[in-house]
């Protein structure tokens, strides 16, 4: 299950990725449509919250606008 982290509050907008930066910062970058020109995309700040992030964990803006967090799974069991 995820934690809450941080809460920003943060109100979603329709056709943009949502996502926490290097910094722990909420950013959101326009997402990539059909026709559009391929190219690096710009980011925009949204929120400065400044999360520490901690190495194993997925961080993420839940429904409500909060940063969470959940741990990766990694290192599953091998099927015989």
């Amino acid at each position: 299950m995820a934690e809450v982290v941080a809460k920003s509050g943060v109100k979603k907008a329709k056709g943009y990725l949502y996502f926490v930066d290097k910094q722990g910062n909420v950013s959101r970058a326009a997402m990539s449509r059909a026709g559009r020109t391929k190219g690096k995309v710009k980011k925009e700040l949204v929120a400065k919250v400044g999360v520490k992030k901690v190495k194993g964990y997925l961080y993420f803006i839940d429904g409500k606008g909060n940063v969470c967090r959940a741990k990766m799974a990694r290192g599953r069991k091998k099927r015989r």
